[in-house]
């Protein structure tokens, strides 16, 4: 049966205020990015404001999102519990993290192993516990999350990290808040979840991040720059190459996390999450090569429907303007992003990339199909 182990060291109303970053929605300021290299010095310590001791439970917390806000979360005084399948490890060093940090980590954090899909192992387990806060960093369905809201009839807090991906595709951006969201979205199961937790006698926050970037990424974002700059490719970009998107550090996202915690101002509010600028596909592929050190990338543009790329992908990136206003963070919560996007990027590849690691192997399968026709067109 699985159970609780210590591991050893051994309303609101709506805000939507207009970017100030839109007054450049005229091509290069927009994405102002700062090209002066700098010697590298780590960002993001994760240092928190005190508050009450709460037990806390987390549903996932060993990759990504979750090992950064388990520090922090820990550094606070907090008790706090990972729920995983222990398929994989409960704590991982991070890099440039020193041994005697993850050792005290490591001695203070607790792991329940368990399926969250077994329904009733989740209703017992949690309710013999009796966390005081949910955060939910792994949660993609409703039903996921009942189960957890009946076995915790006296908890303070549900925090549920849902996405941007939810808002219906417009014309006028950036989405905020209180925009449409688009039922048929492929995140419908967080929309879903969102609409559970406002039906249900729960104190709940919703955090809607855009593309998360930075050290231990599982999802091909600023890697995919890297593998083809490191590689001395020409960086195939779809269309014009000036659709215009936003990242935030996984770092600034894990602090949003932090802010909403006990916060009553984020009492039943849905908050956007991500850098305070935006970026062109162009942009994006520059700031990744400033940050790594590489010499601005050669940039092919090419259009998506000339070829069949079957399953694969070609682009990490939905091929559209794509982008949130985090205004209503900033303002209610105090919350303000770190990170600048060189400057989050440069920390992730000295961190990640830099040091030879990385999720997935290069595929430059779609390129090479891409760059043969961009080079029959050019002869």
């Amino acid at each position: 049966m699985s159970k609780l182990v210590v591991l050893q060291p051994t309303k609101q109303p709506p805000i939507c205020p207009l970017s100030s970053s839109l007054s450049h929605f005229n091509g290069t300021k927009l994405c102002q990015i700062q090209y002066k290299r700098k010697v590298y010095q780590p960002k993001g310590a994760l240092h928190v404001a005190a508050s009450s001791t709460k037990k806390i439970l987390i549903m996932g917390g060993t990759r990504f999102i979750g090992v950064f806000l388990s520090r922090l979360l820990v550094k606070e005084g907090h008790q706090v519990t990972l729920f995983t399948r222990g398929k994989a490890p409960v704590t991982q060093q991070l890099p440039g993290e020193s041994d005697s940090d993850y050792a005290e980590f490591k001695s203070k954090i607790l792991h329940l192993k368990g399926d969250r899909m077994d329904f009733d192992f989740v209703k017992s387990s949690l309710s013999a516990e009796g966390y005081d806060v949910v955060y939910d960093i792994n949660g993609r369905e409703a039903a996921e999350v009942e189960p957890i809201l009946d076995a915790l009839p006296n908890l303070e807090q549900f925090i549920y990290c849902s996405s941007a991906g939810v808002y219906l595709k417009s014309d006028m951006l950036p989405h905020c808040e209180i925009d449409a969201v688009d039922p048929k979205s492929r995140h419908k199961g967080k929309l879903n979840t969102e609409s559970l937790l406002e039906s249900r006698d729960v104190n709940w926050t919703s955090v809607r991040p855009v593309y998360i970037y930075g050290p231990l990424n599982y999802n091909p974002v600023e890697e995919w720059f890297f593998h083809r700059l490191k590689a001395g490719r020409p960086i195939p970009i779809p269309n014009s190459g000036v659709q215009i998107t936003q990242l935030g550090h996984v770092k600034d996202l894990a602090t949003a996390f932090i802010a909403v915690l006990g916060n009553e101002k984020a009492s039943k509010q849905v908050f956007n999450i991500s850098g305070e600028k935006y970026v062109t596909f162009d942009g994006l592929a520059k700031a990744c090569a400033k940050a790594g050190g590489f010499p601005e990338p050669e940039i092919v543009h090419y259009n998506p429907k000339e070829f069949d790329f079957g399953k694969k992908k070609a682009f990490p990136f939905r091929d559209q303007h794509f982008f949130a206003s985090v205004e209503k963070a900033k303002h209610v919560l105090g919350w303000k992003p770190e990170f600048g996007l060189v400057e989050g990027l440069t920390d992730s590849y000295n961190l990640d990339f830099g040091r030879g690691t990385f999720r997935k192997e290069a595929d430059f399968s779609t390129d090479d199909m891409i760059l043969g026709k961009s080079f029959v067109l050019q002869s």
